[in-house]
């Protein structure tokens, strides 16, 4: 397909090859609709793509650096090796997308959504903002480093083994969680409810930081147990 034409027909495309494509000179004004195109190595660099929604489509690394991302919907499709760094990110939701390996550094993350997501292996340390909600997501080894969690509710979400070091988890809820193996140097737990997560082996070290949490009997027994000793009521 020859850019020029990619968007004759309107604001909306389907089903179009514009892997590689470089997109942002030639995109009009309004929000846009892509519908299943393939968006491999697609160049949307500063490109205005606000409230435009992304529903299906092949983005293995789509660059959307210093991109007007507001508003915008991601359903479905994705791909490894998205970058996002400088762009905005206002209300954007993220639903069912595999962004594993994407790169948001020094991204603006302000009320963003991130739910069914898979963000293996993300880095999402250094972002901006007021900061964004995951749920029933796949974070295993992502970095985290120095993202706030204060007093969220964080359901489903799979943390393994990945970069939590100072992270702020301050009255948050975890329910359906998983830290195993997370490096947690300098988190902050207080107040934290953790009864419904999976803590994995801990350390004497990582015991330490969380402490100010709460983790229900069967944690505390198993935690014990860990360490060579016996619980009996």
């Amino acid at each position: 397909m020859d850019v020029a034409e990619v968007f004759a027909g309107g604001r909306e495309v389907a089903g179009a090859d514009l892997a590689g494509m470089a997109l942002t000179d030639v995109l009009p004004e309004g929000p846009l609709v892509f519908r299943g195109c393939d968006l491999t190595g697609a160049d949307l660099t500063e490109a205005s793509l606000a409230e435009t929604l992304f529903e299906g489509c092949v983005l293995d690394r789509a660059d959307f650096r210093r991109a007007d991302l507001d508003g915008a919907r991601f359903a479905g499709g994705g791909g490894t090796g998205m970058r996002f760094g400088d762009a905005e990110l206002i209300d954007a939701v993220f639903t069912d997308v595999d962004l594993s390996g994407a790169d948001f550094a020094n991204t603006l993350l302000t009320d963003v959504a991130f739910t069914g997501c898979r963000l293996v292996g993300a880095k999402l340390s250094g972002c901006r903002g007021t900061g964004y909600t995951i749920s029933g997501s796949n974070l295993m080894l992502a970095d985290l480093l120095g993202c706030g969690f204060r007093g969220q509710e964080i359901d489903g979400v799979r943390f393994d083994e990945a970069n939590l070091a100072g992270c702020d988890f301050t009255k948050a809820v975890l329910t359906g969680c998983r830290l195993i193996r997370a490096r947690l140097v300098d988190a902050r737990f207080a107040g934290a409810d953790l009864r419904g997560a999976d803590l994995g082996e801990l350390d004497d070290g990582d015991l330490r930081r969380l402490r100010g949490a709460v983790i229900s009997r069967a944690q505390a027994a198993a935690l014990v147990a860990d360490r060579g000793l016996t619980v009996l009521d």
